[in-house]
């Protein structure tokens, strides 16, 4: 890689693509810069050490997890399309939910801006701010887990092997004693068939905002607190 396109962002890019690949301790200061075809001294320019670059690594990642939707959008909606968008990363990258875990992530601007965004629409919604900033971490760990909880084959069956996983899993399902676990037996017929993934993330998805949206104290449906409305005058609005 010519020295001109070393970028901080190529340098990320790349040690996530090689956590993902290999695993994270893979991704060493050495190794990135054979990936690279470049000097270790050339990536302390951007990094001065592995945790500084795991930091990059996320923040390079949460960059498009972003509260910038139209103004006009309701607020429910443009916080479901911030969580699409961080479900969407860490599918297409999964070391990720493992770096978020391991690193200072409030270290790197993206994960501040973006849990900055959160509140801003939360906050928008009738809730407190400390309140608020509970609700995001609980979509935080939402997202993680329905990544992590993704029904079908782990990552390290191959695909050419998925069929007899999956054979495997409904033959011990089915194998349980019916009059003890009825609907495990019955749940076992899913595995007949490839899961429809995109239903299961679209679900998940609305499974948690619709828990959101019924505790948001400014909802005409909300099960939460009653709005003090002198709070509502003195709060920012996502238009601001």
């Amino acid at each position: 890689m010519a020295g001109e396109r070393l970028t901080k962002q190529a340098v990320a890019e790349r040690a996530l693509r090689l956590g993902d690949e290999e695993g994270l301790e893979a991704v060493t200061i050495r190794r990135l810069a054979q990936e690279l075809g470049v000097t270790p001294m050339a990536l302390y320019w951007h990094f001065k050490n592995k945790d500084e670059l795991m930091v990059g690594i996320v923040d390079h990642a949460l960059s498009t997890v972003r509260a910038d939707r139209s103004a006009t959008d309701p607020w429910p909606k443009q916080l479901r399309a911030m969580v699409e968008a961080l479900i969407w990363a860490m599918r297409e990258h999964p070391a990720l939910a493992d770096v978020m875990h391991n690193v200072a992530k409030e270290d790197g601007e993206s994960f501040t801006r973006a849990s900055n965004d959160a509140l801003v629409l939360l906050t928008a919604g009738g809730f407190g701010v400390e309140e608020a900033y509970w609700v995001a971490s609980h979509l935080l760990h939402s997202a993680i887990g329905l990544v992590a909880a993704q029904p079908d084959c782990p990552m390290n069956v191959p695909a050419d092997q998925a069929d007899e996983w999956r054979r495997q899993k409904r033959l011990k399902l089915e194998s349980l004693p019916v009059d003890k676990y009825p609907l495990m037996v019955a749940f076992a017929a899913s595995y007949a068939r490839v899961p429809d993934i995109e239903h299961y993330y679209a679900f998940g998805l609305d499974l948690v905002m619709a828990g959101v949206e019924a505790m948001a104290p400014g909802s005409a449906h909300s099960t939460g607190p009653k709005l003090d409305q002198t709070i509502i005058a003195s709060r920012s609005t996502v238009e601001a």
